[in-house]
């Protein structure tokens, strides 16, 4: 345990043709607030011998986040929606009582050509009362999030309030996901801006909180009260992520998160029984992990 909070360092995890770095659930730390996963994806290279192709797969629970730095994905889900997201732009799925969707490159960027994606996939635990809720979807265009300049920092609200600001992403708890670059070096102050636990994720460039440095590749977790001031060297990148946290435990199994360790059995069973809540016109399938 480090003098600044616990910093957990990205794990890397192979989802078939696709890498990715895993920030939590960590075994010291299972949620961050609301957040109860969040995946690094890439940066790597995908062209004609590897795409992005994420068949059908449930979600129970929970939301969904995908924020991407740089390429686009094709999300396609059980309530009929077809949308791209790009770089800057919010995909929110909130899967409630059930939903599937796919992930997948779109058609027109398999033309031979070989380009970057990178980005974040979240989830985000719903609260106990809204965990059978109907499943929604949102799409929020980056143009439309509340930005901001203060000295040589710019700001994105991705989700929920921090700064006085408050982010179209029609979340269902007290929550932020804040976005900020620097050029030069940038003393960030958390305290008073945000409320609840706080996880400080280093895309690029490097961090000094209380003397020490923490670099890219890591997320510094703590209470934003606790959070000394965060010194940006020069041409950082970070996500900030967290909110109020829920008083009562989740339970995670695949990609089902529920209060109730029953809810999950019964989702495991529909599952593989293929009573769950289907799309249409898509065979695909990911089965239980054994």
């Amino acid at each position: 345990m480090s003098n600044i909070g616990l910093i957990i360092e990205e794990r890397s995890r192979d989802i078939g043709d696709f890498l990715v770095g895993r920030l939590i659930p960590f075994r010291k730390k299972r949620m961050i607030g609301p957040f109860i996963f969040i995946d690094h994806m890439g940066p790597t290279q995908l062209g004609p011998s590897k795409y992005m192709d994420v068949d059908q797969h449930p979600h129970m629970g929970l939301s969904t986040l995908t924020f991407m730095l740089e390429g686009e994905i094709m999300h396609e889900d059980g309530l009929g929606t077809h949308q791209r997201i790009r770089p800057g732009s919010v995909n929110w799925m909130t899967a409630g009582k059930g939903v599937t969707h796919t992930e997948r490159t779109p058609p027109d960027l398999r033309n031979g050509n070989t380009f970057t994606a990178h980005g974040y996939q979240i989830w985000v635990a719903l609260p106990k009362e809204l965990e059978d809720m109907e499943p929604q979807f949102h799409h929020i265009e980056g143009k439309d999030l509340p930005k901001w300049t203060d000295a040589s920092a710019t700001f994105t609200l991705i989700a929920g309030d921090g700064y006085g600001k408050k982010s179209p992403v029609p979340v269902h708890s007290d929550l932020f996901m804040v976005e900020i670059k620097n050029t030069a070096e940038y003393t960030l102050n958390v305290n008073g801006n945000l409320k609840g636990e706080i996880g400080i994720c280093i895309v690029e460039g490097s961090i000094k909180a209380c003397g020490e440095t923490v670099e890219k590749g890591n997320i510094l977790v703590s209470k934003v009260e606790d959070t000394c001031n965060i010194i940006m060297e020069p041409n950082t990148h970070l996500l900030l992520f967290g909110g109020e946290a829920f008083p009562e435990e989740r339970f995670i199994y695949w990609n089902f998160v529920s209060s109730n360790q029953e809810k999950i059995e019964q989702a495991k069973k529909a599952w593989a029984d293929k009573t769950f809540p289907m799309m249409e016109n898509d065979d695909t399938y990911v089965p239980l992990p054994s």
